[in-house]
Formats: C-alpha cells, structure tokens, sequence
C-alpha cells in the first residue's frame, strides 16, 4: 500500500459503499468519497483514501462546524448552503467541487464564488462575483509613503474595538464578567470594519513577538498582543485587499496584494510590502499580465526565503520581498506545461498542467530553486489525478484527488522528488481547506500539523468528540490516535517541542480548550494549556470562516470573511491568555 504513483496497487478498485473494504487496485487509487471539512466556507475533501486507502459511504451529515449554532447574544443561525449549494436542511454541508477539467490550474474561472459567515450577530449568506479583463502593465518596484493612520494614534485604545476610535477602555464589553477559576481571560476582542453588501475578504494573520496583524477588506490593523491597543496605525489601501503572504519573512516582512479598481473586471495585481513590527510600507509593484489566457484575475502569494512568488493562471513572477526587485519568471516548459500553483516557505513548490486535452494530460510537480527559478527535481503525476493542496513543505506531503474527486490520496516525497510513503489508513479525514480551483491556493489548509517524522490529521465527526491520527511519514501507516477530551472536535494547530498543539471547539455553552499531546513515548494523552471561558463560547463557537493560532501562551481566533451586514458590527478577532 505504499506504492509510488506510477505503481497503482492491486486488486479491486473499492469496495460499494456500506460493504467491508476491499483492497484498492486499478488506475492511481481506490474510491474515497468525499467528506466535510471544520469550517465555513470551504471546498469538499474527499476524504478516504484513494490510491492506498479504502472505500467508504459518503456522509450524509456535514462536519461540527457544519452543525448549526443556536441563537443567542452573539450569534444566530446562519444560512444554509455553502458556495451557493443551499441543502435541503439548514445544516452547512460543503457542496461538491466543481465540474469540469480534471485539472484546476488550467487558467481562472470567471466565476468567482465566495461564502461569509463572519457576522457577530448575523451569519451572511452566498456572494457571487464576476472578474475578467483588464489592462496589461509591466511591474514597477518603488519606495512608497509612510502608511497613512486611519483612526486615532497608535497610543488609542478603541472602545468601539476595531474601529480606530475611543476613549481606551479596555473591555467595553465586559466580557471577563462571571469568568470562573481557571479559566482563561479574554485579553481583547476587535470588531471588523465596515465591509461592502457583497462581503469582503479577512485573510492572513501574523504574531510577532509583540503585535498581532490582521487584514481586512481595505484595512491592515495591528494590536498589542497583551492589551490588545494599536501598536501602530491603520493602513488603509486604495482597494479591497485580495491576497497576503500567510507567513511573514524572517526580518518580518510581508506582501499585500489590492485589487486595480472597483470594477467586474479589475485586477489582483496592485502589491504592498509592508514591515510588520512597524507598519512601513516598502516597495509597490503591479503585476503583469502573462501570455494569452495568463491572467491575474486572482493570484497567491507565497515567501521562500527572500523570494516573493506571485502565482497567476498559467505562470509565476518571483521578486526579491526586500526590494521588490524582479528575480525570474516561471512560464510554459516542456510538453506544454503551465505553472498554475505555487508552495512557498521551507521550499519553493509549482505544480503545472501538462498536455491539457491530450492523451497524455498530467500534472507535474517541481522543487524550485528560489533565487534562479531552474527546477531541481521533476515529479510526474499520472493521469486523471490532480494535486490539490501542499499540507507540508519540510517534507513536501502532497494531497492529491482523481478526475471525480472521488479518491484521494496522500504522498509524502524524498528529497529528490521520489514517492517517500503513502497514507495507508481508513480514517475520514477532515482538516478545512480552501478551493484550489478557485484561489491557486495550494497552502490554503488548516487542521493539519506535519513534523520532521509524523502527519498529524483530524478525523470527521458528524457529532461529539474526534480523534487526531498521527501517520508515520517512512510508512504512511497509523502511529497513534487521540480523542478530543470534550464533545467537540479537536484539530491540529502545530507540531513543535515534541508536542502537537491542538484547538478543541468551543460549544454554544462551553469555552474551547488549547491542549498539547506528547508526540514520542507510549502515552499521547491530552494536557489542557488553555481554557477559555464560557461566558465567551457564543462568540468564539460562531467564527466558522476562521483562523487560529497559538502562540507564546495566547490564543488568538479571528474571521477570514466579513459578509457585509450593515445592521451589527461583525467580529475580527478575540484574543486569550492567562
């Protein structure tokens, strides 16, 4: 069962559904159906695995952020449907991928769809919105301005959180009232800015040693990580922000991406660096357009070292984070191959389309060198199957789907680009990722941990408590499993110290819990770090598109969509600590 993809196992290709598993064979896997990820909005994970795995019958239930959350103060029902795919129930059940060419890198979509649940008090619906054309222009790297403060100085601290102004009270909402022993302390909670009807997107998040920044629609805003007061103004962007490096570079660097104009066809392709210890911005670029259907419609963005590379439809431009200076680009190669995905961190990853149409149609996956863009090794995918997310890059651990998105399968590769191990296990997987198809975003998953020896992946729980299954990368086979300690689900936040992190959910009257579990050794039993408090459940259990992060003793949860609602303040962020 650890074959490398150019040697499919033997065998029947799955069993039918509600019957034992069969060993897979045939073509690159056995059939997997798919499964709801945690979290809203989100693409649908096939979820069993496909080329080394085994069958099972697709859920009928979604995830438990899929679940519905009861009214209260802060949060009522939200909408059903997800992506525009309204289910018969009000249940957030991620509907299929998309249809079409088995291969997502092959250009944009016109048709962008986006999901908003971020509202404190009410969840948003299903946006819609169309993007094409534009103007080509060649990129441009300059000094920019100081930031421009949008608010009040950066000695304020919001009453109104989240809005630039106050008079500096500390917990306007009194939402420390009733804490109980033991229990953490909300350090401060921010609300969001004014976002458009159609919604707005609220991506990345970054901790430095003393400062937490958040994106939001056309705002970076940065907060005291202990008092939660402004550690330097608002920068505020001429358009909606539409990309950000999700990890910074090591001096603290990171590159924000605006939108050309406020039009149907404007363009992802106005770049900001900005120095995250003090709000300066850096150098500015626009973003090219590349050959003929090479469009920057919508890009990623990714840092390996001190390259910055922005991914268009069919090829990538790399510049140096520091000065904005052009390194290379990555175009068509080969047997009419085109970089379509880009991984960046520990290493510079392009996944590219080959042969679209043809008999021999493929994806290939290459290791960059990210000062020169020259490939150092070339991995081969065979046809009908798609990489869809890179979950690690130190090693690189690819998640892959077939054309019907109906298995999937888990490879971890050498150095040189070889088949390492492949993830031999019958357990539903369910970490939340986003839609590659949609975004380019191959690095776009939460829930999953990787370190030097052990993937760690939450399992799908419909109700109640799942588990975190620790798979050996030298096997592709179970090591270990832990429960979540409470009747929510639990997933992996990091891997570090020889101990996995892991966030257990909050409940509408139950506080979430930061947990750690010994990685090495006979016992893997959860130790609670943190707890946050009930009297805050109803805020922090309805942050259903959300990130999260743990670090130096504080958690810190926040919205990656606002929906727009113009009759409550939305939520942004909350912090925790002891």
């Amino acid at each position: 069962m650890t074959q490398p993809p150019e040697q499919p196992p033997s065998g029947g290709y799955g069993a039918p559904p509600n019957q034992p598993p069969q060993p897979p064979s045939g073509g690159f896997g056995a059939p997997v159906p798919p499964q709801p990820g945690y979290g809203y909005p989100q693409q649908q994970q096939p979820q069993q695995p496909g080329p080394y795995g085994y069958p099972q019958q697709p859920p009928q239930q979604p995830g438990p952020y899929g679940q519905p959350q009861q009214p209260g103060p802060y949060g009522q029902q939200p909408p059903y449907g997800g992506y525009g795919y309204p289910p018969p129930a009000p249940q957030f059940t991620p509907p299929p991928p998309g249809g079409g060419s088995r291969n997502p890198f092959k250009g944009r979509p016109a048709l962008v769809i986006a999901a908003a649940v971020a509202g404190l008090l009410v969840v948003g619906g299903t946006v819609w919105a169309v993007t094409s054309g534009g103007d080509d222009k060649k990129p441009v790297a300059e000094k920019s301005d100081s930031p421009s403060p949008s608010g009040g100085s950066a000695t304020d601290d919001p009453a109104n959180p989240g809005d630039g102004s106050g008079d500096g009270r500390s917990d306007p909402e009194n939402l420390n009232e009733g804490r109980k022993s033991g229990e953490a302390k909300v350090l401060w909670y921010k609300e969001a800015p004014d976002a458009p009807g159609s919604g707005a997107d609220a991506p990345g998040m970054w901790i430095t040693g003393r400062t937490a920044v958040k994106a939001a629609y056309k705002e970076l805003v940065a907060y005291n990580v202990g008092t939660g007061k402004p550690t330097w103004p608002t920068v505020t962007f001429p358009q909606k922000i539409c990309a950000v490096t999700p990890v910074k570079s090591d001096d603290g660097k990171i590159v924000v991406a605006y939108e050309s104009g406020v039009s149907d066809n404007a363009k992802c392709n106005q770049l900001q660096q900005l120095d995250l210890n003090t709000g300066a911005k850096g150098w500015t670029a626009v973003v090219p357009d590349g050959d003929l259907f090479d469009s920057v419609l919508s890009i990623g963005l990714s840092v390996t070292g001190k390259t910055l590379m922005v991914g268009r439809s069919q090829s990538g431009i790399a510049y140096d984070v520091d000065t904005g200076k052009k390194l290379f680009e990555k175009k068509k190669y080969g047997a009419a191959c085109f970089p379509g995905g880009f991984a960046g961190g520990a290493k510079l990853i392009s996944v590219s389309s080959c042969g679209a149409g043809s008999s021999t149609e493929h994806d290939e996956v290459q290791e960059l060198d990210p000062a020169t863009g020259k490939a150092r090794w070339t991995k081969s995918i065979p046809k009908g199957w798609t990489v869809d997310h890179v979950y690690s890059l130190d090693p690189v651990v690819l998640y892959m789907t077939d054309s019907d998105h109906k298995h999937w399968n888990i490879s971890t590769l050498k150095n040189d680009g070889s088949v390492r191990s492949q993830v031999d296990s019958k357990a539903a997987f369910a970490p939340t990722c986003g839609s590659s198809f949609i975004d380019s975003d191959l690095q776009g998953c939460q829930g999953v941990a990787v370190d030097a020896s052990t993937l760690y992946l939450p399992t799908d729980a419909t109700t109640g408590a799942n588990q975190i299954v620790a798979i050996d990368l030298a096997t592709g086979k179970e090591k270990w499993r832990v429960k979540s300690p409470a009747d929510e689900s639990m997933v992996p936040v990091k891997a570090e110290g020889g101990k996995l992190l892991a966030y257990v959910d909050a409940s509408y009257d139950a506080g979430g819990q930061i947990v750690s579990v010994p990685t090495t050794g006979s016992s893997h039993k959860t130790t609670k770090l943190l707890q946050m408090p009930a009297g805050t459940a109803q805020i922090e259990s309805s942050f259903f598109s959300r990130d999260i992060d743990y670090v130096d003793g504080r958690f810190y949860i926040s919205s990656t969509r606002l929906n727009g609602n113009d009759d409550t303040k939305e939520k942004l962020m909350l912090a925790y600590g002891k």
